[in-house]
């Protein structure tokens, strides 16, 4: 995995852990605050976009890391857009269970209808 996910310098796999792993709990963050305002999904990656810049300035501010390696900035932004939309989808069904708990029902990181054990069955045909 040396020089696929992390560069190949004597700080590599320390800087990719550190840094990538406080960028992943702030792209966390991020999902749940866009999707706490009821934003739409796609903003998402432009937030990433703008995140994924940061971590690697970091990596090269820090670990004297090569600024404009697009093979590392894609690999950051993919890491941080997956931890995002876990976080939103988490939030939004969180959301969606809690302000509408007569209509929906958590279900992992979805949510569904609720099924309603008054309700009567649909007739026979």
């Amino acid at each position: 995995m040396n020089g696929i996910l992390w560069a190949a310098t004597d700080y590599g796999l320390l800087a990719f852990i550190v840094l990538t792993g406080l960028g992943a709990a702030a792209a966390y963050a991020t999902g749940r605050a866009l999707a706490t305002g009821w934003s739409p999904q796609w903003r998402v990656a432009p937030a990433m976009a703008a995140l994924a810049a940061a971590v690697q300035f970091l990596h090269y501010a820090l670990f004297q890391e090569e600024l404009l390696s697009l093979h590392y900035y894609l690999v950051t932004f993919l890491l941080l857009l997956v931890v995002a939309w876990i976080g939103y989808a988490a939030m939004r069904a969180r959301q969606m269970a809690t302000q509408y708990s007569w209509a929906f029902e958590k279900i992992g990181l979805r949510w569904r209808a609720r099924r309603h054990p008054t309700a009567a069955p649909p007739p026979r045909v």
